[in-house]
C-alpha cells in the first residue's frame, strides 16, 4: 500500500514537472537573481529575454499568480506547495510587481520593497543595455539626505530627500543651483532616489564632466481630490479628469515651505536663474501648473511623461517666454505609439512650435520603453546635462 502511494506521488510530481517544462519550453533558461533581491534570496530572477521568474512556498494555497505589467501569470505547484512561474518578456528597467495568493495581493518576500501604486510592494530590475549611466561606480559620490521640517501651510511635519553633490561638505564657501524633482501618482518622496537612482545618475554625470553640480530636492507631492459641496460638481481644469486648482495645495507648500526651508538650510543660489523644476507623470503635470503660474521662481522646466506646453499656454503666462531659459519634454516611445495626443495637443509638435517661437525647447524619446522608470531615468540623464548652463 505504501509502495503504491509513493509510486503515485512520484508519478504526480513528475507529471507536474513535465507539464511545467512543456509550458515553458520556449523560455531561455539563463535566469539570474535580480539585483534588487533581499540579501540571500535566489528569487525573483530575470533572464536574457526580460522574463521575470518568481517562486514562493504556499502549501495551503489553491492558486498563486505573478502580477506584473497589468497582466497576471499563473504559477505552477510542484506538488509540495512550492509555486513557480514567469512572465512574458518585460521592457528594460525597473518594474513594480506583486503576487496574488488565492485572491489576496501581497509583496514577494524575496524582493526589496519600493513605494509605488500607493503601497509598499515588490520591484525588479530587468537589466538594460544602457544601465551604465546609473550604475554604482568608483567615482566621488554625493549624499541623499533625509530632511524633516515643519510645514506652516499644512500645519504638520513633512519629509523630503535632498541630494547634495560630491564635495558639498568640503568647500563650505560654494553655493549650488537647485532642481525640485517630483515623483508620479501613487509614489512618494523616496521614488527618485530608490527607483529612479537620481543620485547615481548625477554622480556619474558629474564625474564624467557632463553635468554641473547642483542640489536636488525630492518631496511628497501627493494630494487628494477635494469633495465638492453637496449637489455641485468640481470645476473642470485644463487637465482632463482633474478639478480646477488641483495643484494649488502642493504649489503653496513648495513656494511657502519647501523652497524657503531649502534656502535656509543648504548652500543654494537662491534666485530664479538657478532654480529648476521637473517631474514625471503627475509630477510633470504639477510642474506644468506651478511653473506657468510662477515664472519669476523657476528658470528651467522638465516634464517627463506628463504632457507639454503649448504656444498658447506660454503666451497666456506673462513672463514665461522671457524668463524660462530651458523647456525639456520627454516620453517613452511606447507611450507615443499608443497616444500621440497628450494634454494640450501633440507634445512633439508643441515642443517644436516653442523652439520655432524662439525658446530653448528640447524633446526626448526614450527608446522601447513605456510609462515606466527607465523612461524617466533616461529623461533625467538627458535633462541634467542641459541644466544651469
Amino acid at each position: 500500500m505504501n509502495l503504491k502511494i509513493t509510486s503515485c506521488l512520484a508519478a504526480f510530481l513528475l507529471a507536474g514537472a513535465y507539464c511545467y517544462a512543456q509550458s515553458n519550453n520556449n523560455v531561455v533558461e539563463d535566469f539570474k537573481s535580480s539585483e534588487v533581491n533581499q540579501t540571500g534570496r535566489e528569487y525573483p530572477m530575470v533572464n536574457s529575454e526580460g522574463r521575470v521568474r518568481v517562486q514562493i512556498s504556499a502549501p495551503n494555497a489553491k492558486m498563486v499568480q505573478l502580477d506584473i505589467g497589468a497582466v497576471k501569470y499563473d504559477l505552477v505547484n510542484n506538488g509540495e506547495g512550492v509555486w513557480t512561474g514567469e512572465s512574458a518578456p518585460q521592457d528594460e528597467g525597473f518594474h513594480y510587481y506583486q503576487l496574488n495568493i488565492d485572491g489576496a495581493s501581497v509583496p514577494d518576500p524575496g524582493s526589496l520593497y519600493f513605494y509605488g501604486a500607493s503601497r509598499w510592494g515588490s520591484g525588479i530590475e530587468v537589466p538594460a543595455h544602457d544601465k551604465d549611466f546609473y550604475a554604482q561606480k568608483n567615482v566621488p559620490h554625493g549624499q541623499v539626505r533625509e530632511q524633516i521640517y515643519f510645514s506652516e501651510t499644512n500645519k504638520n511635519l513633512r519629509r523630503c530627500f535632498i541630494y547634495t553633490p560630491p564635495g558639498y561638505d568640503n568647500d563650505l564657501g560654494k553655493r549650488y543651483p537647485v532642481l525640485y524633482l517630483q515623483h508620479g501618482g501613487g509614489e512618494n518622496e523616496t521614488g527618485w532616489s530608490a527607483q529612479g537612482k537620481a543620485g547615481l545618475i548625477m554622480d556619474n554625470l558629474i564625474a564624467e564632466g557632463k553635468a554641473k553640480s547642483f542640489i536636488i530636492v525630492m518631496d511628497n507631492g501627493n494630494w487628494t481630490m477635494p469633495r465638492p459641496p453637496a449637489g455641485e460638481r468640481p470645476a473642470p481644469s485644463a487637465r482632463p479628469g482633474l478639478p480646477s486648482g488641483w495643484a494649488d495645495g502642493f504649489m503653496k507648500t513648495l513656494l511657502n515651505d519647501i523652497i524657503p526651508m531649502v534656502d535656509a538650510n543648504f548652500r543654494t543660489i537662491s534666485d530664479q536663474e538657478h532654480r529648476a523644476m521637473a517631474g514625471l507623470s503627475m509630477g510633470g503635470m504639477q510642474t506644468h501648473a506651478i511653473t506657468l503660474a510662477n515664472t519669476d521662481v523657476f528658470s528651467q522646466v522638465g516634464m517627463f511623461s506628463g504632457g507639454s506646453f503649448s504656444v498658447e499656454e506660454v503666451k497666456n503666462a506673462p513672463g514665461f517666454k522671457e524668463n524660462v531659459k530651458l523647456v525639456f519634454i520627454s516620453f517613452g516611445s511606447h507611450e507615443l505609439d499608443n497616444r500621440r495626443e497628450g494634454f494640450g495637443g501633440n507634445p512633439e509638435e508643441n515642443t517644436k512650435a516653442l523652439k520655432a517661437d524662439g525658446m530653448n525647447a528640447h524633446f526626448y524619446v526614450s527608446p522601447k520603453t513605456a510609462h515606466e522608470w527607465q523612461s524617466w531615468r533616461r529623461s533625467l540623464y538627458q535633462f541634467a546635462q542641459l541644466l544651469f548652463k
